[in-house]
């Protein structure tokens, strides 16, 4: 990608080339991501994506993402969030985590009806029941087993560096910036999860949360990824937000989604809102 300036003005991101101009006004924008490093970024444009709650991601020299910039203060009332968040006591995480778990299964199955896997969807399918609360007999891990093979074929791992892995792992990073970024508009920590507690990793809350979201990211790569991960491919992914899902009796932006069932589960954590009452979407 060629070298640009992106600069703040009058409420519009202004991307400056050698011979070309544009300009996007921030309500229009919930995430950027940056291919390159051949950008000049002001500190006054990045003060105000803090101030309108828009996450940035900075890509390495491969164009993978490597960096997050998202705002200290996403709420007036943080401190209270975060009270809130210290107290969710381990029943309720376990309560909230179940949930996720199973409709994270329940969404690979889908996948895998409508991508000619009747049989292994049909498998997973039988497995949703069965999460237990904290999904104790670790039926994700054993659903996942299943999943991937039969989407991407026998002996396909997750550990293998191939174009397919790429592609998973560019997707997955671009979801866990759009998560990240409706966790701290409302107060919460991304480091503090349910599940995912580990002491290096700074998005705990946000890992758990995406995981039901996955197989958008999955049904792209399955559907696109041919070959080489193509800088075609990764528009595809980075646009993956502003596809449209089933939800709620209509079909709404994946981005917009995410925000509610965030929202969701938030409130069943602080107990606001029945687990059995987190809103159910389809990725599909």
């Amino acid at each position: 990608m060629s070298p640009c300036k992106l600069s703040y003005k009058g409420g519009y991101l202004v991307v400056r080339k050698e011979d070309d101009t544009t300009k996007v006004h921030l309500s229009e924008i919930t995430s950027i991501v940056l291919q390159t490093n051949q950008v000049y970024v002001s500190a006054y444009l990045l003060a105000e994506l803090a101030k309108e709650k828009i996450s940035f991601v900075v890509a390495d020299e491969k164009c993978n993402p490597i960096g997050h910039y998202l705002p200290l203060y996403g709420s007036h009332n943080t401190s209270k969030r975060i009270s809130e968040q210290v107290e969710w006591g381990e029943p309720i995480k376990k309560r909230v985590w179940q949930r996720v778990v199973k409709d994270k299964i329940m969404h690979q199955s889908r996948l895998l009806n409508v991508r000619a896997c009747e049989n292994e969807g049909s498998m997973l399918a039988q497995l949703v029941p069965e999460v237990r609360s904290g999904d104790t007999t670790n039926r994700e891990a054993h659903a996942a087993r299943i999943y991937f093979q039969a989407l991407f074929g026998q002996g396909f791992s997750r550990d293998d560096d191939t174009p397919v892995n790429a592609a998973l792992n560019y997707g997955y990073s671009i979801l866990l910036s759009a998560v990240s970024r409706e966790i701290v508009a409302r107060g919460y920590l991304t480091q503090c999860g349910i599940c995912h507690r580990n002491e290096f990793n700074q998005f705990n809350l946000s890992c758990d949360f995406m995981e039901p979201f996955r197989p958008i990211v999955d049904r792209l790569v399955f559907d696109n990824i041919d070959g080489d991960f193509s800088q075609h491919d990764k528009y595809l992914l980075i646009d993956m937000l502003n596809q449209s899902i089933p939800y709620r009796g209509g079909r709404y932006r994946v981005g917009s989604v995410i925000g509610l069932y965030v929202q969701d589960c938030l409130c069943a954590l602080n107990k606001r809102l029945s687990v059995d009452e987190i809103e159910a979407f389809d990725v599909v």
